[in-house]
């Protein structure tokens, strides 16, 4: 599992570092499910009994990164969808997606 959040978190900074808009937002959606994963395989199976009375030494899973990682997926939505939202706009307009012809001209 933490070949696959290393993989994710490579593919990510990637794409990120690409000139395209849209590279880019995905590559943050990238990062962003690698830290989904990072968090659920730190959460793991504990031994010891859940919180309950009457049961003893039985694998349970702890719901806190569970939320969490609940938390982030909403979060991380709304984000992608901003991000979406307001590169498109960029596109229309200024009629590209290319960070470098973004800028300017370089006497502005």
């Amino acid at each position: 599992m933490s070949l696959l959040v290393g993989l994710f978190f490579a593919i990510g900074t990637y794409l990120i570092l690409t000139k395209s808009l849209l590279r880019i937002i995905l590559g943050t959606s990238i990062i962003s499910h690698g830290v989904h994963l990072l968090i659920l395989t730190m959460g793991g199976l504990k031994t010891g009994g859940p919180p309950l009375l009457g049961l003893q030494d039985l694998p349970f899973t702890d719901a806190l990164p569970q939320a969490l990682i609940l938390t982030a997926i909403v979060i991380n939505f709304a984000t992608t969808a901003l991000f979406l939202v307001l590169s498109y706009r960029a596109y229309k307009v200024l009629g590209t997606d290319d960070t470098d012809q973004m800028r300017g001209n370089h006497d502005e």
